[in-house]
């Protein structure tokens, strides 16, 4: 839990970051594909390249490739069509997302985890809820495939995990998870990149250079790891913790004119889910039998 709530906080700041000074100066594709580069770059070193079994490999490569290749060139290109508020309420569906594919893999379901997240979307959509475009349907279907990708990702890996217990740390293994989602960005980048749009400043660089590092690199080694610590109902309200994250930052440090009441509003309601998730898994565990032979 702690782990997730740190990278909340970090990607809150990157999340301003690249609004800041990337967004419409820098090109997605190569943004994208510089912060996948430069994360691969940082754990191939201490990857292990034997005595890993195939299917674990393949399966965190398949990770990197949704939760990080096409989620992100998806929530890049959003931008084009959406607008900021937009975008950020058509992201709050993914802890539903999150727990229906956990459910999927389990071959169960968890009202538990699925009431918890619901509570945690309707919160976020408070947030962030200020109107839609008319022209919004082509960006909304584009962030629901960016959502899917992202959780089945994250899920995906927290079942990798437990299925292929290694006696190696799991860093080791980590550097197949951006290896995967180098094979998404980099053609993305060749087909689709706009090479009249490189970064112009040693600022960019600068924050290129931190979100590939440490937002992608140590960033989502923490969030996945963090996820394989936790119920899926949580992992799914973490999801949205990022909205009422990403507010504060940009009402305290870039002075952002945003709406107090629905955040405090939204955030408390994302925070209750957390309580929610607990007392009805707690109460789901009581109420199963007991084996009288166990």
């Amino acid at each position: 839990m702690i782990l997730l709530v740190f990278v909340t906080v970090l990607w809150a700041f990157s999340f301003s970051l690249i609004g800041e000074f990337l967004s419409g100066q820098v090109d997605n594709d190569f943004a994208v594909l510089t912060r996948v580069l430069l994360a691969a770059l940082l754990f191939a070193p201490v990857t292990v390249w034997r005595n890993i079994p195939l299917p674990l490999k393949s399966g965190i490569m398949l990770c990197g490739a949704l939760q990080f290749g096409v989620t992100y060139l998806l929530l890049y290109r959003s931008f084009s069509i959406l607008t900021v508020p937009e975008v950020l309420l058509f992201t709050v569906f993914t802890p539903l997302y999150v727990t229906l594919i956990d459910d999927a893999l389990n071959r169960r379901f968890s009202a538990s985890a699925l009431i918890a997240a619901a509570i945690a979307t309707l919160g976020a959509g408070i947030i962030r809820y200020d109107g839609l475009s008319q022209d919004y349907l082509t960006g909304f279907l584009m962030l629901q495939v960016a959502n899917i990708t992202f959780a089945a990702g994250q899920v995906g890996y927290k079942h990798l995990m437990a299925a292929y217990p290694l006696e190696i740390p799991a860093w080791r293994s980590f550097g197949y998870f951006f290896f995967g989602a180098l094979l998404v960005a980099l053609p993305s980048y060749l087909l689709f990149g706009n090479q009249d749009m490189l970064p112009a400043s040693a600022l960019q660089w600068g924050i290129l250079v931190w979100l590939g590092v440490v937002a992608s690199g140590m960033g989502m080694y923490w969030w996945n790891r963090g996820g394989c610590q936790v119920d899926a109902g949580t992992l799914a309200v973490m999801n949205n913790a990022l909205v009422p994250a990403g507010l504060v930052v940009n009402l305290t440090i870039w002075g952002r004119d945003e709406a107090i009441v629905p955040l405090i509003i939204g955030g408390s309601i994302i925070a209750s889910s957390l309580y929610v998730n607990r007392v009805l898994r707690q109460l789901s565990h009581r109420s199963q039998p007991v084996d009288p032979a166990g």
